[in-house]
């Protein structure tokens, strides 16, 4: 099935408490509508430095064979896991990474707006969805690392 339009955000460092979480690192990818290109960028926060600098934009072929089928993946992934209830009550994957995704068919965000603040989720992740979780992670990182 091929994937439409879609946006999608993954963030690294989510969870807070008193403080809001620290950012080390997001990636956004953008697919928008009739474009062959996924748009990406990326910020990363050096050590001592308060926020994440962008690196440079890019986009790669969004109809390539091995893309097309990340994409599909990842959507196929995150379409059968689910969120912490309340939203940014627990980080209930353990990784201080959230993906936020939306396309005309399906929304999904774990780690709520602002980051995990604290509190307890009553759904909690079973050992194999912190597992798809994990991978739909290394397709998002995948995905940025292609060259343009």
């Amino acid at each position: 099935m091929a994937i439409g339009e879609f946006s999608l955000r993954l963030q690294e460092g989510i969870v807070g408490g008193f403080a809001p979480p620290t950012i080390n690192a997001f990636h956004t990818i953008t697919k928008p509508q009739n474009n062959n290109q996924l748009m990406i960028s990326s910020a990363f926060r050096s050590d001592g430095e308060p926020e994440p600098k962008p690196l440079a934009p890019k986009s790669i072929n969004s109809q390539d064979a091995h893309t097309t089928a990340l994409v599909e993946e990842l959507h196929g992934i995150l379409k059968t896991l689910p969120t912490e209830q309340p939203p940014g009550s627990e980080d209930i994957y353990g990784l201080d990474t959230s993906i936020a995704w939306g396309s005309e068919d399906f929304e999904w965000m774990n780690g709520g707006p602002q980051g995990c603040g604290g509190g307890e989720s009553f759904v909690k992740a079973s050992p194999e969805d912190k597992t798809k979780f994990k991978r739909a992670v290394a397709i998002v990182k995948e995905l940025t690392n292609k060259d343009a």
